[in-house]
């Protein structure tokens, strides 16, 4: 008799059942890591724009009429920047998430020109 060596269809099924679970397992963890990594990207360009108005201040006097320019392209198709609030002595920036950060749980972050920073879903977003 001649015996054929290889894997059984059970044992090819078994291989496929564990890396599906491990996959169920990682996947999400992944995509949580990469929005954890857009969201320090994004707090990083909103802590450089609010230099930026302080400097814009120091030789003005005043934070009317800075112009908010924008981040690197990592982050452009995931937050839009954008003053909410803007007169001569105030300012507040805003990182409003779009695209696959949406599911974020932190959602939009701000920050003030008191240094304030906060998120739509309360405390521990920023680092």
């Amino acid at each position: 008799m001649n015996k054929t060596k290889g894997f059984t269809l059970i044992e090819l099924m078994i291989v496929v059942a564990i890396i599906g679970i491990i996959t169920s397992i990682a996947y999400p963890s992944y995509l949580e890591h990469t929005r954890q990594s857009r969201r320090s990207s994004v707090e990083g360009c909103m802590i450089e724009r609010s230099q930026f108005m302080e400097r814009y201040y120091t030789a003005n006097m005043s934070y009317a009429n800075a112009a908010l320019t924008a981040c690197d392209g990592s982050i452009a198709g995931f937050y839009t920047l954008a003053f909410s609030a803007q007169t001569a002595t105030t300012y507040t920036i805003q990182a409003t998430p779009k695209g696959d950060q949406l599911n974020d749980k932190c959602g939009t972050l701000s920050i003030t020109h008191l240094g304030a920073k906060t998120s739509s879903s309360g405390t521990g977003c920023w680092k």
